[in-house]
């Protein structure tokens, strides 16, 4: 459920590095038995169009019932485009 959500990112938002991340990037495609529909969101949380990037590909996938986040951290090396590839990657 989207409170599950909610509280996932929370608890996981408790986690000191994860507090410091430049970016806690995440997706989430569930599927609602009862009503027969399909929920789903992202957030970038800054990294312009990363979420929907995993998002699109959560759905490709048809996955069903997860939540994924990626957490980035800035160390000085602009990865431009190759960005994306890495999330990916990790979805």
């Amino acid at each position: 459920s989207t409170q599950d959500v909610r509280r996932v990112m929370a608890a996981l938002l408790q986690d000191r590095k994860l507090q410091r991340a430049t970016h806690n990037i995440s997706a989430y495609r569930i599927f609602d038995k009862r009503r027969q529909v399909w929920i789903q969101d992202n957030d970038d949380d800054g990294e312009s169009a990363a979420g929907r990037r995993m998002a699109h590909l959560l759905s490709m996938m048809d996955v069903a019932n997860v939540l994924v986040v990626v957490s980035r951290w800035y160390g000085g090396i602009h990865l431009g485009p190759a960005r994306f590839k890495i999330i990916n990657n990790l979805t």
